[in-house]
């Protein structure tokens, strides 16, 4: 799979943009703040339908525009098919496939599949649970579009069950009881149940086929290192029994007190985390009892290599999955010493399609020689 040219109109810093690419390495060069990074992120865009960069689409639109389109030719297995998503901040997105618009913008994710690199990558290791989750999430959906709708569907009920827990604060400060708010939370009890149980389940298979492909990538991108030092563990806010619907349910008639308190649902896969562990130098064995977090313990160095796994992992299971993805690079190799450098830049080489941002032609290795633009002044020009 491989894009073969980007079309973009009023897409952050772009006017109107046309890029012709090619299989192999494509390296976007220019100094910060030219738009190379922009071109990726568009990329990336059409796969997950959200931003590496912000959390909402307003900042995709350029200023003084209504709507940013962005449009690009994929092709898989000789065939040639048009992504386009008109993103439209306020109001509802549209996307189109070969011209036809979709039911629903959502099922345009997974069409075209990506995986990025970036120096925002450092947030999985040292960041909050809700860095980790959502690169779960992403992968989930890239894997199985469908959960796309799964998600959306326990955010809205976990945002009506959090207005209605709010309320019944409010009243029961005022002294009042509301016997059909107390109804309601019953109601929204069960959905939230419904859909977190099978949310939580689809993570934990996840976390499960992508552990041994973490620790064969930490193996290769940290020095001394063995595909036993990295471990993964999904830490559950529910317990992990046969029947996740019910043990969801008992879960929140355990915390309905707190919840009540707080007004906050306290339970549930938006609570939860990925926890990432190292064995710690010096170490006898690779026993699990031996690891110690990442996250607080790990070294700046150790830190880059365990975020790096992760992606690379998130690569390779994409790939068993039966599509090679398009690999991203933004500004990557900047952030990383020049042994981690060359590591991850072999490791990437021979995928279908590599596309590179970097500042300086010098911060681009050798090995991963190919296309070139150069990015300036709003223009993207081929170098060679």
């Amino acid at each position: 799979m491989y894009v073969s040219h980007l079309t973009l109109h009023d897409f952050r810093s772009y006017e109107s943009a046309d890029v012709p690419l090619d299989p192999g390495v494509t390296a976007f060069v220019g100094r910060n703040g030219q738009g190379k990074t922009n071109l990726v992120e568009a990329i990336d865009y059409l796969s997950r339908l959200t931003s590496h960069r912000v959390a909402t689409d307003a900042p995709l639109v350029r200023a003084g525009s209504e709507r940013a389109v962005v449009r690009a030719a994929v092709v898989k297995d000789g065939r040639t098919a048009v992504l386009e998503v008109e993103i439209n901040p306020g109001r509802a997105n549209r996307a189109r496939v070969n011209k036809s618009v979709l039911p629903r913008t959502r099922d345009l994710v997974g069409l075209v599949r990506t995986v990025l690199f970036s120096p925002e990558d450092l947030a999985l290791v040292k960041g909050d649970p809700s860095e980790r989750r959502r690169f779960l999430d992403d992968l989930l959906v890239l894997r199985t579009p469908r959960l796309a709708g799964l998600r959306a569907d326990y955010d809205r009920v976990l945002k009506q069950r959090n207005s209605l827990l709010r309320s019944m604060v409010a009243a029961r400060r005022g002294r009042r009881e509301d016997e059909f708010a107390s109804s309601t939370l019953v109601v929204w009890d069960e959905q939230l149940a419904q859909h977190g149980a099978e949310l939580l389940a689809a993570r934990v298979g996840l976390v499960d086929d992508l552990r041994p492909y973490v620790g064969k990538a930490y193996e290769a991108v940290a020095r001394g290192a063995s595909r036993e030092d990295a471990e993964l563990e999904y830490r559950s806010t529910v317990p992990l029994t046969d029947d996740l619907g019910a043990s969801f349910l008992a879960t929140l008639a355990e915390r309905r007190k707190d919840e009540l308190d707080r007004g906050l649902s306290l339970a549930g896969p938006h609570r939860d985390d990925l926890v990432l562990t190292l064995a710690p130098a010096g170490k006898v064995d690779g026993t699990v009892g031996d690891k110690l977090p990442v996250k607080g313990y790990a070294s700046h160095g150790e830190s880059w290599s365990f975020a790096l796994a992760l992606r690379l992992a998130a690569y390779d299971l994409l790939r068993a999955d039966g599509d090679e993805p398009i690999l991203v690079l933004d500004d990557v190799f900047a952030e990383l010493d020049s042994e981690r450098r060359t590591q991850l830049a072999e490791l990437v080489a021979g995928a279908e399609q590599v596309l590179v941002t970097a500042a300086v032609p010098a911060d681009v290795p050798d090995v991963l020689a190919g296309a070139r633009f150069v990015v300036a002044g709003g223009e993207v020009t081929r170098d060679r």
